[in-house]
């Protein structure tokens, strides 16, 4: 896909020496394609902000993985959910 693209646009960009709203026509294909990649996190973000969300969201995923781990393993079941509640009421 993206070697047709890269054909699409110098193509494009051609036919901008026949007629120079070709050109324009290239230049916006090129705006779409750049600004498609970075929704679909092909680009990266502007600000840090996004950046520590993602890791906020990592380490959500991370510790509720752990505990889904902890809660259901047979082995050391009652330690697990001792620890557990250990961990709710260090978190109030």
């Amino acid at each position: 896909m993206f070697v047709l693209l890269l054909v699409l646009i110098m193509v494009l960009f051609g036919f901008g020496f026949l007629d120079p709203i070709w050109w324009v026509a290239a230049a916006v294909l090129v705006f779409g394609a750049t600004r498609y990649g970075r929704d679909r996190g092909g680009g990266r973000g502007r600000s840090s902000r996004s950046d520590l969300g993602n890791y906020r969201d990592y380490q959500e995923r991370r510790d509720r993985q752990d505990r889904w781990d902890r809660r259901y393993s047979r082995l050391h079941r009652a330690r697990w959910r001792r620890e557990d509640r250990q961990d709710r009421e260090h978190r109030r």
